[in-house]
């Protein structure tokens, strides 16, 4: 009797094993998420602007990071070739610079011209050389094929900020022969300029309104943001709009979701990924302060300093000027702390897939956003990390070159319907996507990605009422763990490879925590 007894049980574990196992076999044929393309509706032209980046003189961004003299891996100039090579991939189309909050104090004449004035730069706690000023940001510009925009100091004078113009624009004038002078005779046409960075105030929207009059008196071509909001809240003072906003083209919008400021967090791939969605949110709130002024389609977003993760720099605001004695251990060990933000663990596959929902949500709101500039483009919170022997494309990098190259000129309506993914109180959508379409109405150019950290996912694809079927050429990123990073030891853990996605009635499975664009020819 126990021996029939075991072989009763073993008989039930066998029968309820096979029964998980169907259960399972039939979950993986039912579609997790649905992505509905209107491929018969009209699209969008989206502004490949919004894959842009920003650089500041802060850390190791600009020196140690594009222009380090000295180096083997530098050319006569100073420019690290590997760098610029690498951000190549990227298609960078344009670059903010120099600030940020480095921008309060820095007063451009000091950085042109044969005799450079260095200064104490008490609001980064930085001895700034100014070997890297005006000129040699328009050169690694149209180094990179991007367009230069740079970023006024709104402290100074009117006077001053409407000269910097004339410097690097006009033809004939005072201005232009300095610039001629310091080796440059024709002009830089620098066509993006901001009336500073991240202000509020009455004080400083009437300033805004005098000094892109100003500007545009020098240039009228130029194109002229001021600080719209930073910050979490996204709504935009009305006076903004009804003092300064028949002389501005862009509106300028900061945000990182893990503010590393002062304090330094590090948190896990699902906390990351509950941010992910946050983006949308903020973007329809600026259009709508917009909307309200009436100024939809005069003014656009320039969303010009955006990360997942700000870079860390504990005791310095940025904003309050004061004496820095650069001997203080405590001074030392502030500045020191930065460091923090170079660590490779801190950039996972998290970073790799926010990334791609920050590019999704741009693209969906492409009649509204014109310009977004990762912040920044090298080192501190940046996709590629600069060291003295070399570089390491992190994460997010892969995501940048998977957009900036694979994607087509139109942006299309495309529905996702997708189980969420939770977190303690939190959830996002497991799938989201973007569709983009060539200028023939055939060649589409698909975004998917899987945020579950651990599961693939069984996603529907339909292009208007036809199940997409077949093989079809993709690259997808994503890595052995969540947390996967690239470092100097392994840079290449985390890199994208071409696969063949294969679609039967419609269905693929797409890894976990992944990135996919797939190819998808429409006769």
């Amino acid at each position: 009797m126990l021996k029939q007894a075991i072989l009763n049980i073993v008989a039930l574990v066998s029968t309820l094993a096979c029964a998980a196992e169907a259960k399972v076999e039939a979950q993986s044929t039912q579609s997790q998420a649905t992505i509905i393309i209107a491929a018969d509706e009209p699209t969008k032209t989206y502004d490949p602007m919004i894959f842009g980046g920003f650089i500041e003189h802060l850390g190791k961004q600009i020196y140690g990071g594009f222009f380090e003299p000295g180096s083997p891996l530098a050319d006569a100039k100073g420019f690290r070739l590997d760098v610029i090579k690498a951000v190549k991939e990227l298609k960078v189309p344009v670059i903010r610079w120099p600030g940020g909050c480095f921008v309060d104090s820095y007063h451009w004449q000091k950085g042109v011209g044969e005799k450079r004035q260095p200064y104490d730069d008490d609001r980064w706690g930085v001895l700034e050389p100014n070997t890297f000023g005006t000129h040699e940001f328009i050169e690694l510009c149209r180094r990179l094929g991007a367009e230069p925009y740079i970023c006024q100091n709104s402290l100074a004078s009117i006077q001053e900020m409407a000269d910097w113009v004339a410097y690097c624009n006009a033809t004939t004038g005072p201005f232009a022969e300095m610039r001629e002078k310091n080796g440059h005779p024709e002009p830089f046409n620098v066509r993006f300029w901001s009336v500073g960075n991240e202000k509020v105030g009455r004080g400083y929207i009437d300033k805004v309104r005098d000094t892109a009059e100003a500007m545009k008196k020098v240039d009228e071509s130029i194109l002229v943001t001021c600080s719209g909001s930073h910050g979490p809240r996204a709504d935009i003072d009305p006076y903004l709009f009804k003092t300064a906003g028949k002389y501005l083209d862009l509106l300028s919008v900061h945000e990182y979701w893990i503010p590393n400021f002062q304090e330094h967090h590090a948190p896990d791939y699902l906390s990351c990924m509950m941010l992910s969605e946050k983006p949308d949110t903020h973007i329809s709130a600026v259009v709508k302060s917009i909307d309200e002024a009436e100024m939809r389609g005069q003014i656009k977003i320039a969303f010009d300093e955006w990360n997942l993760r700000s870079w860390h720099h504990p005791g310095f605001s940025g904003h309050q000027p004061r004496k820095v004695d650069y001997q203080d251990p405590e001074i030392v060990a502030l500045i020191k702390a930065r460091e923090k933000s170079l660590e490779p663990s801190l950039y996972t596959m998290a970073d790799a897939l926010f990334c791609a929902s920050f590019y999704n949500a741009c693209l969906r709101n492409a009649d509204d956003v014109t310009m977004a500039n990762i912040a920044c483009i090298v080192n501190q919170t940046g996709p590629l990390y600069v060291h003295p022997k070399g570089i390491v494309k992190r994460t997010h990098f892969h995501t940048m070159a998977m957009y900036a190259n694979m994607l087509k000129e139109h942006v299309a309506k495309a529905q996702v319907k997708s189980e969420r993914l939770t977190y303690g109180s939190s959830s996002v959508a497991m799938v989201d996507a973007i569709a983009t379409v060539d200028e023939s109405g055939k060649k589409w150019a698909i975004a998917m990605m899987n945020r579950h950290p651990s599961k693939e996912v069984s996603c529907t694809l339909k292009m208007g009422e036809l199940l997409v079927d077949g093989i079809y050429e993709a690259t997808v990123l994503t890595a052995d763990s969540p947390d996967a990073y690239n470092d100097i030891e392994n840079p290449s853990r985390v890199m994208p490879k071409k696969i063949v996605l294969t679609f039967k009635e419609g269905i693929t499975s797409l890894p976990p925590h992944s990135l996919v664009i797939v190819d998808v020819l429409i006769e």
